[in-house]
């Protein structure tokens, strides 16, 4: 799921930013109206979270810009003013929710998840997204094929989403990396090929073809394997899923070292960002 977080405390959006991110979610942060209105153009976002007290422009002014837009956005506002009349308006003015400062950030993260539980279905399960045999339910960030639910961890359930959203196109790297990172994120340059190597692992071999030279596409549900209930070997395949030819051994050993190497790679990068946090949030003050 990809936030924008509008905050022009550098502080606290520097917090909210990275606890977000070890949350799981892509959050780009925007610390004025403007820089707002040009990401929003620019950029597909499932969830806002929006200070009211911007140096440039009144926050109630862009909350009543989102609510013109033909694609509904969910808004948390975040506020000072603390008072009943203050709240009402808010809700009036198209706010799903809203925190008072100071808040606490595991609230924030409750609060998200609450507010993307309410659906107009009185289903759990409503939003679920199917191909063949597999079921992804978005409001819960699980995953099951042929019923068996599917341990996923959120980078590898966002991936695994955005290409079955966009089933029936061809995703290039970027295109896939945009829906994992926020702004200013560290990407690892084979960090793509690591998640869609774990899903296949996880999952079905024939889970996700490979476009060689342009992307990932998720296989038509008809050639999925029925007897494929994963976990499967340690071995990725890109097989030609049209002729069913495999790469020859010596290509296949080429690739699972890189993968292996790219597994390594992004548990040190989420290991560095763990511990950076942990430093920064016993850095704060009291």
């Amino acid at each position: 799921m990809r936030l924008i977080l509008v905050e022009d405390d550098t502080l606290l959006g520097d917090a909210v930013q990275k606890h977000l991110s070890r949350s799981g979610f892509a959050v780009d942060w925007v610390q004025s109206g403007k820089d707002f209105s040009e990401a929003i153009k620019g950029h597909h976002y499932d969830f806002v979270i929006l200070d009211l007290g911007l140096p440039d422009c009144d926050g109630e002014a862009l909350l009543f810009q989102l609510q013109q837009r033909q694609r509904r956005v969910p808004v948390i506002v975040v506020t000072a003013r603390g008072s009943v009349c203050d709240r009402i308006r808010l809700l009036d003015l198209g706010a799903d929710d809203f925190l008072t400062k100071p808040y606490d950030l595991d609230e924030l993260n409750a609060r998200i998840r609450s507010v993307c539980r309410r659906q107009p279905s009185d289903d759990a399960d409503a939003g679920a997204s199917v191909h063949g045999p597999l079921t992804l339910y978005p409001l819960r960030l699980a995953a099951t094929w042929q019923g068996k639910q599917i341990p996923l961890t959120h980078r590898e359930f966002w991936v695994l989403d955005v290409l079955v959203r966009r089933k029936n196109q061809v995703l290039t790297r970027a295109q896939i990396e945009e829906a994992l990172y926020g702004w200013g994120e560290e990407v690892e340059s084979n960090a793509v090929e690591v998640y869609v190597h774990m899903l296949r692992r996880k999952i079905c071999p024939d889970l996700i073809h490979t476009v060689r030279g342009v992307g990932y596409q998720m296989a038509p549900a008809r050639m999925y394997d029925r007897n494929c209930n994963g976990p499967v070997s340690d071995v990725p395949s890109d097989a030609c899923l049209e002729c069913g030819r495999g790469r020859v051994p010596g290509e296949l050993r080429e690739t699972t070292h890189m993968l292996q190497n790219g597994i390594a790679t992004v548990r040190n990068q989420e290991m560095r960002t763990r511990t950076g946090e942990r430093n920064f949030e016993t850095a704060l003050p009291n």
